[in-house]
């Protein structure tokens, strides 16, 4: 018996608004994740990108648990000597909150060109508004 792959005209992808208001940062990030991979479809194909669009608004009040605002660190480095940035999650909250969201759904994708597309589909909005209004995304619980 063949494996069933789907081909490029079978895959349909859907659009997802997600209101990120007092969700718990992990918690929304890994089913922001899911959808974007297309785990939720029964064509789900680790190697091929299956997945839908996600549209998340209100970034600048999600929750984080504990200390994290104080403790957890961003790092960046400009590729010059003594490059390396530090920003604390309170900073960028404060600045680009919808960074905060964009990072952590980045890390819970594939590290390569597939989880690059991937995360091409996400949009993220710091405020209540976005501009994907044509595509009438579907509310999603998370």
């Amino acid at each position: 018996m063949r494996t069933y792959t789907p081909k490029k005209d079978e895959i349909t992808r859907k659009w997802y608004l997600v209101d990120a208001e007092g969700k718990v940062l992990g918690r929304l990030a890994s089913k922001v994740a899911a959808i974007l991979r297309g785990k939720h479809k029964p064509q789900y194909t680790p190697f091929l990108d299956v997945g839908d669009h996600v549209v998340v608004v209100n970034a600048a009040k999600i929750v984080l648990t504990g200390n994290k605002l104080d403790d957890k660190v961003y790092y960046r480095h400009s590729g010059y000597p003594g490059g390396l940035k530090e920003t604390t999650c309170r900073k960028l909250m404060e600045t680009h909150p919808e960074r905060v969201i964009t990072m952590a759904v980045k890390g819970m994708l594939p590290h390569n060109a597939l989880g690059r597309a991937m995360l091409k589909k996400l949009r993220v909005y710091a405020g209540p508004d976005h501009e994907q209004q044509a595509q009438e995304p579907e509310p999603l619980t998370v």
